[in-house]
């Protein structure tokens, strides 16, 4: 593979905004290792898709582009390590990783009833996955600070919710991951910025994938009634084009920032 072609670490990239940021990533020129946890055949699904788009913008480097999955479950430590030194060892290196592995709780309760399982599951997920898979990451990154072929260098990708602030009573657990993870994106972007890589979190609203869809009658009548200014709802592509401009370095002056695709969600609105 040409040292050209930046490689980015997508956790979570089987389906839903995963696959949508793997599929912009490819169309863009990037090799993308394509992280899942347990569905082999969506992963495989997600790396042909990402084929078919693959140097769209750039047909010069579709060749040289690669796009492989990678099984691991990033709340289990051993996964990590695996996974971090099984995509250097086919890609020779990562230029920037985007944590967007996360899950919804398996039932909605209450805070006054769900259970310490559920809470513990969802940390471990959400929260203690992406956090140490960073650090992980980071750790390799400076024993060795050599160039990245990435506009301002490497790049590290928090994928959160607007769950970080927005209290959600039936899935608490959620939102108290999501609020790590919003930190999580702060702390590594100021312990980074001198070591030149830059860290941002992205904050989906209201989105439409396989997550919410036991919900979406619900969000259907409160998107048309307002609930999003924008009137509907996002989609894994609305994401995915942000994810890919940051990893091309349109953003290289702008460390530690939250980039909301909520269709205006996050507005205080009289």
């Amino acid at each position: 593979m040409s040292r050209d072609v930046p490689v980015v670490l997508v956790t979570g990239a089987s389906r839903g905004l995963g696959r949508g940021i793997a599929i912009e990533l490819a169309a863009s020129g990037f090799s993308v290792a394509i992280n899942y946890r347990g569905n082999a055949e969506a992963a495989a699904a997600t790396a042909d898709q990402c084929r078919c788009r693959a140097g769209e913008r750039d047909d010069s480097g579709a060749r040289e582009q690669e796009f492989v999955a990678f099984q691991g479950d990033i709340s289990l430590a051993a996964d990590r390590a695996r996974l971090v030194d099984e995509v250097t060892e086919r890609f020779g290196r990562i230029d920037a990783l985007v944590n967007n592995a996360g899950i919804a709780p398996r039932v909605r309760a209450d805070i006054t009833e769900a259970t310490e399982e559920s809470f513990r599951e969802l940390i471990d997920t959400n929260l203690i996955g992406p956090y140490f898979l960073t650090q992980e990451v980071v750790s390799r990154w400076l024993r060795n600070p050599g160039s990245s072929p990435i506009v301002g260098g490497r790049k590290i990708v928090f994928i959160t919710s607007i769950s970080a602030d927005t209290a959600s009573i039936a899935r608490g657990e959620y939102c108290v991951a999501k609020a790590g993870l919003a930190m999580s994106s702060k702390l590594w972007a100021t312990r980074l910025a001198d070591d030149g890589i830059q860290v941002y979190e992205v904050r989906p609203g209201v989105m439409e994938t396989d997550m919410t869809s036991g919900v979406k009658e619900k969000y259907d009548r409160l998107i048309a009634d307002g609930l999003v200014p924008q009137r509907r709802w996002g989609n894994p592509e609305d994401v995915g084009r942000i994810v890919r401009s940051l990893c091309a370095g349109d953003f290289a002056y702008s460390t530690g920032a939250v980039l909301y695709t909520d269709g205006g969600f996050h507005i205080s609105r009289l």
